[in-house]
């Protein structure tokens, strides 16, 4: 080189030096995938819940694949950006045709939120100086409407429960629980007996069962948020159900002897241990295929309950408290379309009580 050459490739280093002091540390020149990978031990394992860490881990191929190459201080909103827009049209890994094979708003939201909680960490670290997530947008993508049962529809399913037989009372009992309260399925495998006041009618949501490969399978978790924990009042005929199971579950109790492991779980196994998380699913599948109900999943019920407590006039507070949804926000983003329709039969109302002539 030159001296001009060495004298202009000196002052480049220099400035390179100086702006790397500024930011309080010259490891900003990590890769993305690298320091991701430090943040999962040095604050995701420590500091979240078990199942939003695995769902971190799962969205990490595609996030590494876009910009895991990308040094820390070199990321740009432009490049979290680009890979927002991309998601709105790969297709799902698992195979699932929902949402036409596509990935949900929703998803998409929780691969910006996983970039963003990451160099909210760099921040504070002082490896970078600004979030680049803070100006990226999520493009609208057109979901279909939640699936669930009508009122009629519900209603059908209630009086073919009647003739199940004992053998498949307790998913009698889980399904007319689910429709009544809206309690998730972790919520609804996690009940207990002691979190039912038989004197009240009233049922208290304390935990929730989950299950984690890295776990060994089932695990009991404390409730998604701190709003998750909510007690409701629920009729008597909700009540009648349940007393009739504990009886059916004492009998099975008493059939197993020694074998019974005591639990206080509502919802088990034949043993006691509490109920797999795939066998309410299989049975009213079985069930909808020898009556030929329409077949809706497990979280179609928690839906059937929210649009039936918005359809009766009930404010969206109240709607977030009885789901146990964190904020007013996300209550009124999932049920949007729920609440329109009334609104729109609130201003029919109106309009018959007061017409224009």
């Amino acid at each position: 080189m030159t001296e001009r050459q060495i004298e202009k490739e000196l002052q480049r280093q220099v400035v390179h030096f100086e702006e790397a002091c500024l930011k309080g540390n010259v490891v900003a020149t990590i890769k993305f995938e690298d320091f991701a990978r430090q943040w999962f031990k040095e604050y995701a394992e420590i500091r979240l819940k078990q199942r939003t860490v695995e769902g971190y881990h799962q969205m990490e191929k595609r996030i590494y694949k876009a910009i895991g190459h990308i040094r820390l201080d070199k990321l740009t909103t432009r490049h979290i950006q680009k890979f927002i827009i991309d998601l709105c049209s790969a297709e799902r890994e698992d195979g699932r045709n929902r949402n036409g094979g596509k990935l949900s708003t929703k998803t998409i939201k929780l691969y910006k939120s996983m970039i963003s909680t990451i160099c909210d960490y760099a921040v504070k670290m002082q490896m970078i100086s600004v979030n680049p997530c803070r100006n990226v947008t999520i493009p609208k993508v057109i979901t279909p409407e939640k699936e669930f049962y009508s009122i009629e529809e519900a209603q059908q399913m209630l009086d073919l429960f009647r003739n199940e037989p004992d053998s498949n009372f307790k998913y009698v009992c889980f399904y007319t629980l689910a429709v009544y309260t809206g309690f998730r399925l972790g919520e609804m495998l996690g009940l207990e007996w002691k979190d039912v006041n038989f004197e009240t009618n009233v049922i208290s949501v304390n935990r929730t069962c989950l299950y984690s490969k890295a776990k060994g399978g089932l695990y009991t978790e404390t409730p998604k948020t701190q709003q998750s924990r909510r007690s409701l009042k629920v009729p008597q005929g909700v009540i009648d159900v349940l007393l009739r199971w504990k009886e059916l579950q004492n009998v099975q109790r008493q059939r197993v002897g020694s074998k019974w492991i005591e639990t206080d779980r509502i919802f088990t196994k034949w043993n006691g241990l509490t109920l797999d998380r795939s066998a309410p699913g299989y049975f009213y599948k079985k069930f909808c295929e020898r009556t030929g109900m329409r077949y809706v999943t497990n979280h179609s019920m928690r839906h059937l309950n929210a649009s039936l407590l918005i359809n009766a006039g009930v404010d969206v507070k109240t709607v977030q408290s009885c789901l146990g949804h964190s904020t007013a926000t996300t209550t009124l983003q999932i049920y949007t379309h729920s609440f329109r329709t009334a609104q729109a039969a609130a201003m029919e109302a109106v309009a018959e009580a007061l017409p224009l002539k």
